[in-house]
């Protein structure tokens, strides 16, 4: 019997949520060189077509979705399409997040609401739809996108590390009750990762030093430390693991 680990996800669908950039397309990528055929999720499926024809040139078949996670209208649109296209769905990246900085005391009532209903909101009911579908094949993978700070706290993120940290429990909530269906749900963690969102910041010097000053292992994450623990969960490698959230956070939260 060959009990070597098998990180092929050859001949799966995945899904991955905010695919425009950043981590999430870096994870639609790492899972298309590992076999996967790919939904994009994407806030606006028209404005940037070259993830699409960066995943069609590795043979796969990319199915583009209109996909503002916000809408539950939009949700259900883009799991009927993935079933009417593919006919099952095995992975699912919940990356879709925003984190906007803000005081607590300045935060207002829509700031509030933004935040939660992308990060918070947006994950459950993707998560709910596609995992429909899961339960009737009695399989699949998904992998939510936390944060440490979902375990620490940020001054000025106090709405984002609050939903990140909800996002680490609702991973094990779905855990516990979709296990008997053979889904393994579970979460990813990072620090701060060089991306588009990062940029910014990352570029002041002292925010940087500071940054640096917490992680342990001394560098700033790129998106594909990312991509590759989220494709370690979702390849059979990972199925005795369900209901965790694995940090990517450089030994931060280690201190």
């Amino acid at each position: 019997m060959n009990h070597q680990p098998d990180f092929s996800v050859r001949g799966q669908v995945a899904l991955v949520t905010g695919a425009a950039r950043g981590i999430g397309r870096e994870c639609a990528l790492t899972l298309a060189v590992a076999g996967a055929d790919i939904a994009i999720g994407l806030k606006n499926k028209n404005k940037d077509k070259g993830l699409e024809a960066e995943i069609k040139a590795l043979g796969r078949r990319v199915l583009p979705l209109q996909l503002d996670v916000r809408s539950l209208g939009e949700i259900q649109a883009a799991a009927d399409l993935i079933m009417e296209e593919f006919g099952r769905i095995d992975i699912l990246v919940n990356n879709a997040g925003i984190a906007p900085g803000n005081l607590a005391e300045k935060v207002t009532e829509a700031d509030y609401d933004d935040t939660v209903n992308v990060n918070l909101k947006g994950t459950f009911f993707v998560s709910q739809a596609i995992g429909r579908q899961m339960i009737k094949q009695r399989s699949g993978k998904i992998i939510n996108l936390g944060s440490q700070a979902g375990f620490i706290a940020l001054p000025a993120e106090s709405v984002y590390c609050m939903t990140k940290a909800a996002i680490s429990h609702l991973t094990k909530c779905l855990a516990i009750e979709w296990g008997p269906y053979n889904i393994n749900v579970n979460a990813v963690a990072p620090t701060f990762i060089n991306t588009p969102g990062t940029e910014k910041w990352l570029q002041i010097e002292e925010f940087r030093n500071e940054v640096l000053s917490n992680i342990i292992l001394g560098r700033i994450g790129n998106p594909s430390d990312v991509a590759a623990a989220v494709l370690y969960l979702a390849s059979p490698a990972s199925q005795l693991i369900t209901g965790t959230t694995l940090l990517i956070d450089g030994g931060w939260t280690a201190k």
